[in-house]
């Protein structure tokens, strides 16, 4: 298996290889690499492609976990990086995936070549949001993963009905608690990044989901109105992972991105 050892961890990542312009893939919560496999098949010919597994996700996930903020996820991306002999990289990122690339471009700007910011955010959680989800996890960690939650979490992530939901809904229930509980004190206790990002000079596309629940569009647009040279891209009738259920537009605003700043 493929396994980075940095910063204490055991990461996993899936590396395409190649001479072309490399490509960072960052999950967003509850998921993992392989919700980046219609990314990979569309553009692992023309460039390197890695996609990884973050702190208590996948197969990075171990019987332990330390407390960790996105920053330190950030480094662990630095790290992989360096680990496989990469100076700079397009970071795109989902949703937790994207807090973590934000970061990055703050602390380690000369790694990063530009961003694709697909449903994420530069600010904390709403009150109302952080509640519901300290009571899921409440239940989830104690009686286990019911159905009606895991449906419910579907929804959220994949959209009504997405006819890839039971694989993942199986990856959810897998979930030890330890790892689940530090992969949502991550989340509650992030900062707001909100004005800090306006530092970052590297291009950003910003790709949302019209119909996402977890992140509201309105949240990205404010995201993309503070980055200094954003362009952003709306997906019609998609939820919180467009780039796994709707991946044709999603792929075509990627493609036109990196070749208008000539990098395929």
């Amino acid at each position: 298996m493929p396994i980075a050892p940095v910063n204490g961890q055991q990461l996993f990542y899936r590396d395409t290889g190649g001479e072309g312009p490399v490509l960072v893939f960052s999950h967003g919560l509850l998921m993992d690499h392989e919700m980046f496999e219609p990314q990979l098949e569309a553009f692992g010919l023309i460039c390197r492609c890695i996609a990884w597994d973050e702190r208590a996700h996948g197969q990075t996930a171990g019987d332990d976990v330390a407390p960790f903020s996105y920053y330190d996820s950030a480094d662990d991306l630095v790290a992989l990086l360096d680990y496989l002999g990469i100076e700079r990289a397009v970071l795109v990122g989902m949703s937790q995936g994207g807090y973590l690339s934000l970061r990055c471009a703050l602390t380690h700007p000369q790694r990063v070549e530009a961003l694709v910011l697909i449903d994420t955010q530069a600010r904390v959680e709403e009150p109302a949001k952080l509640a519901g989800y300290e009571q899921m996890l409440d239940v989830w960690t104690r009686q286990g993963l019911p159905d009606s939650i895991a449906d419910d979490i579907a929804d959220i992530i994949l959209g009504p009905a997405w006819h890839g939901a039971e694989q993942w809904k199986a990856k959810w229930r897998g979930w030890q608690s330890h790892n689940l509980k530090q992969a949502f004190r991550t989340l509650i206790d992030r900062d707001d990044i909100s004005r800090d990002i306006a530092r970052i000079e590297v291009p950003a596309l910003v790709i949302h989901g019209e119909a996402d629940q977890a992140i509201t569009l309105d949240r990205a647009e404010d995201m993309a109105g503070h980055l200094r040279h954003a362009e952003m891209v709306t997906v019609p009738e998609a939820g919180h992972a467009p780039n796994l259920t709707h991946p044709e537009p999603v792929n075509a605003a990627i493609s036109r991105f990196l070749k208008r700043l000539g990098y395929i």
